[in-house]
């Protein structure tokens, strides 16, 4: 395999990677999922130097079984070492100095592409983090399931969909609650888009219309309206629904819903090649603690 600098046409989306919300305590993949059997970028994220220690001074990256791997990008000032084993394989980037080596104040992202199995289900990626103290092996899976919450040391999560279902990241979802009689509310989250798509339409046996508003100021009046277009949602990039901004708007309820309930919706999209997705979720009915609840979007007049 050729180790010399690979260019991947979206590692530069990768880049993009929104950090507003994101936790850089672990070594960890873009947000979003990869469809089964494609190709993958796979851009590990580091944030920070193993504790006690001032500079990552190596990454190593055990391949989980059923993902192939293809290239791996190389670093200036550091030694790609790559072992393609029959199931498994390991990928390993070494700062030749220490003067190559990765400050613990900067983040930087090492990227290996590859294909991904043809099941879904959460893919593991085990990552030995080695600084000039000390190191870290982020390996840690859960034992039941696949949420991370509570492991110390988590390995690196990618989940892989199946057909048709979209590989966007939903964080934070909640719909705000309604009284009997109101006609209307609002639901919020946030979307990430690891390669890019539009969100293009909403709906909900909990609502007669669900779509998504955008809510701004037009001279001195605040106005709502649908955007007829869609929502773009950049590669990367963390795009937020929430109050007094994008939003989902719900109307025609069908009855009150009542914190600590859940609304199924369903999200459908489509990417800039015309190929269409969805996605299925259960949102929470009530603002978490610390969310801004804004106006009520009964409110809306447009």
């Amino acid at each position: 395999m050729n180790h010399a600098h690979i260019t991947l046409k979206t590692v530069a989306a990768y880049a993009l990677l929104a950090s507003t919300t994101a936790s850089f305590a672990h070594v960890t993949l873009p947000r979003g999922g990869a469809t089964v059997g494609s190709d993958y970028n796979a851009a590990f994220r580091v944030g920070h130097a193993c504790e006690g220690a001032k500079a990552t001074t190596g990454l190593a990256v055990r391949l989980p079984k059923g993902f192939v791997l293809s290239d791996a990008q190389a670093r200036k000032g550091w030694k790609l070492d790559v072992q393609k084993n029959s199931g498994d394989g390991e990928v390993r980037w070494t700062a030749e100095n220490p003067q190559s080596a990765l400050p613990a104040s900067e983040r930087a992202e090492f990227v290996l592409r590859g294909k991904v199995p043809a099941t879904p289900g959460p893919l593991w990626f085990k990552v030995l983090q080695t600084c000039d103290v000390g190191s870290v092996d982020w390996a840690e899976v859960p034992a039941l399931g696949s949420s991370t919450a509570g492991l110390k040391t988590p390995a690196a999560k990618l989940d892989v969909v199946a057909q048709g279902v979209a590989t966007v990241d939903v964080r934070d979802g909640w719909v705000r609650q309604s009284v009997p009689g109101q006609s209307g509310t609002g639901a919020f989250m946030k979307l990430t888009a690891p390669t890019g798509t539009k969100l293009v339409g909403i709906s909900t046996p909990a609502a007669g219309v669900a779509e998504v508003h955008e809510m701004k100021m037009e001279g001195d009046t605040m106005k709502m309206r649908e955007l007829p277009g869609g929502l773009d949602l950049p590669a990367g990039q963390t795009v937020e629904l929430k109050p007094g901004g994008y939003h989902v708007m719900m109307m025609d309820l069908k009855q009150a819903l009542t914190k600590g309930s859940t609304v199924p919706m369903t999200l459908r999209f489509e990417d800039a090649k015309g190929q269409k997705t969805a996605l299925d979720l259960k949102l929470p009915v009530g603002a978490p603690e610390g969310a801004d609840a804004g106006a009520p979007a009964h409110q809306h007049k447009h």
